[in-house]
């Protein structure tokens, strides 16, 4: 049974809401109530993480728990930096991220582990407004672009930028939330974004041009949970698998209303939504992070060390050898969460 909340994590928790803005706190404790004696599972939900919009629409990950004495509170993650900083904050026991960012946040000391993948999407590109004369990475030389640091799209830019030739010091990197680096393109204060579903999507609808697509740029989507959170309470953290996969296998059956959950919780026309679940999201992936999630993130890893996002190569080597722990992916059971 999840241990009872120490003063200091509900401290820390209410700080971490604060100062992660809108995009954390919005919708934090929605569907919670703290319990009497104060068990509460936290976990992040996040537009591009669809398993998890799946899971808080549907209500079962609350049911499963309940069953054991605890609420769930539900706290969105406007990226991958995001669930980081509140998983490094204890405000969350379980957060969806990129597996870069994953690696990243280890890398850094952060106790977490990779429980499961969700998902292996194609959901960052370079992105420049319909009206650009830029029409490949080589053009973005001496360019302003946007990007949010620690997250794919960063990683996926300067991937893209080594794969031209170029570096970050080729560019005016602008460091601006995902939803800001639209906002950033369309008024014309930079002249590129490297961005993320369903936001690109989004842009891309309403004109904007995908300049570069390139899916091994792309890492997987990562569930990660604490150290302290799979020690203490390991019941939980299989549940909160077996209720991913529970979401993996209705998303599947169910593609049109994943869509129009994610339509209705990003505000997104539904053929956009569509085109993110049914093109981009690529949900129908094992749940067990296993030789090909290391291997996309082994590519990764010396651009952690050259971007100075970490600053040693030994880091990011331990991180990859201990990031991994898939004993409850081994063991994922939808059949153990009820509901239609």
């Amino acid at each position: 049974m999840l241990l009872n909340r120490l003063t200091r994590r509900t401290a820390l928790s209410a700080a971490a809401l604060i100062v992660g803005a809108v995009a954390l706190t919005g919708c934090a404790g929605e569907n919670a109530t703290a319990s009497s004696d104060g068990q509460t599972l936290s976990i992040d939900f996040a537009t591009y993480n669809p398993l998890s919009l799946v899971l808080k629409e549907k209500g079962w990950l609350e049911a499963a728990a309940k069953e054991q004495g605890v609420n769930v509170e539900w706290i969105q993650s406007a990226g991958s930096n995001k669930a980081n900083e509140a998983l490094r904050a204890d405000a969350i026991d379980v957060g969806s991220t990129a597996g870069s960012a994953a690696l990243l946040n280890r890398s850094n000391g952060a106790p977490i582990k990779t429980i499961a993948l969700y998902s292996q999407p194609e959901w960052a590109a370079l992105v420049v407004d319909k009206d650009s004369k830029i029409e490949s990475v080589e053009d973005l030389a001496g360019k302003t672009v946007a990007a949010t640091k620690g997250t794919d799209p960063y990683f996926f830019l300067l991937q893209a930028l080594e794969s031209a030739g170029l570096s970050e010091a080729d560019i005016k990197l602008q460091n601006l939330q995902h939803a800001d680096g639209r906002t950033a393109l369309a008024n014309g204060s930079v002249d590129a974004w490297s961005g993320l579903d369903p936001i690109m999507a989004a842009a891309e609808k309403d004109g904007a041009q995908l300049v570069y697509r390139n899916l091994d740029f792309n890492t997987y989507g990562a569930l990660n949970a604490r150290e302290d959170f799979i020690e203490q309470s390991p019941e939980l953290a299989q549940l909160v698998v077996d209720a991913y996969e529970k979401a993996r296998g209705w998303a599947a059956d169910n593609p049109e209303e994943t869509a129009e959950i994610l339509a209705d919780v990003a505000g997104l026309e539904p053929g956009v939504a569509a085109t993110v679940i049914e093109e981009r999201s690529n949900l129908d992936v094992p749940a067990v992070p296993d030789a090909k999630f290391t291997g996309v993130l082994s590519k990764i890893a010396p651009t952690l060390v050259a971007s100075r996002d970490v600053s040693e190569q030994e880091s990011v080597d331990e991180a990859l050898e201990t990031l991994i722990d898939d004993q409850f992916a081994v063991k994922a059971d939808a059949t153990k969460i009820s509901g239609e």
